[in-house]
């Protein structure tokens, strides 16, 4: 049998699949024995190395004085799905929601963005007062140009309804509201996040893009309020197709940032 053939390759990521859908899915690398993956069982040392080094999403670790095969669940659904051929809202149930929003980072990653996990912040401005709400956090931010993409990731499958992702669609956009009315964090984010750009003057004005990120196409695009319902399956292409796509979508510009206690 040629071990490195595309029949081959998938029958190995399809077995690996039915092997990470029965493990915990609050982890991220799964540790396994050889033996659970019959494939590579009756591969030698040699086949084993090649089939490592073709593919990211596996590699070797030693344990108690023993050789594991370590999968990374996220690299393994961004190649194996163009291999196996599987829907990737399928291979999603093989992480829970904290491995949803890597996926949706990672898949922002291979598009160029900088991006920022689990951003929080106090709201110090005066919108507070109408909100009753002073703090604030944004599952995903990813920044490419001037697009500052601000990500709330669901899990939420077709049965939701489109009252629960109006909801919650409508609060992302408040919590856009609420890093523009604090231009201090905001400049800060942006700092952080883009500290190797020489000239950030030139960015300006940055649009802030509030947006859904759910498991499954609920054949709404947008809420009531224009913002983006965008499921996982769709995520690439929406992030590669944005620019002429913009005018649908709300967002908020911001024409000024405080660099170093400039104003520009």
């Amino acid at each position: 049998m040629d071990y490195l053939t595309e029949a081959s390759l998938r029958q190995l990521c399809i077995q690996i699949y039915h092997f990470l859908i029965e493990t915990d899915r609050t982890v991220i690398e799964v540790w396994c024995e050889l033996s659970d993956i019959p494939f590579l069982k009756q591969l030698d040392n040699y086949k084993l190395r090649n089939i490592v080094e073709r593919l990211n999403f596996i590699s070797f670790k030693k344990g108690n004085y023993l050789q594991y095969l370590v999968v990374n669940k996220i690299m393994f659904i961004i190649e194996a799905i163009n291999i196996i051929q599987l829907d990737i809202r399928k291979m999603t149930e093989i992480l829970n929601f904290d491995g949803f929003e890597i996926l949706v980072k990672e898949i922002l990653s291979k598009n160029n963005y900088l991006t920022k996990k689990n951003f929080r912040f106090s709201d110090k401005s005066s919108f507070k007062s109408e909100t009753s709400q002073k703090r604030y956090e944004i599952d995903i931010i990813g920044i490419s140009s001037n697009f500052v993409l601000l990500i709330d990731a669901k899990q939420w499958k077709r049965k939701d309804s489109f009252s629960a992702i109006n909801k919650a669609a409508a609060l992302q956009y408040r919590r856009a509201i609420a890093l523009k009315k604090n231009p201090e964090i905001f400049s800060n984010l942006i700092q952080e996040l883009l500290s190797n750009t020489l000239n950030l003057r030139k960015k300006l004005p940055f649009l802030l893009i509030p947006l859904m990120v759910t498991v499954e196409d609920n054949s709404i695009k947008l809420n009531n309020n224009q913002i983006p319902l965008v499921s996982i399956y769709e995520l690439n292409s929406f992030l590669q197709e944005l620019q002429k796509n913009l005018h649908y979508f709300k967002f908020l510009r911001i024409n000024k940032i405080n660099l170093q206690k400039s104003l520009f």
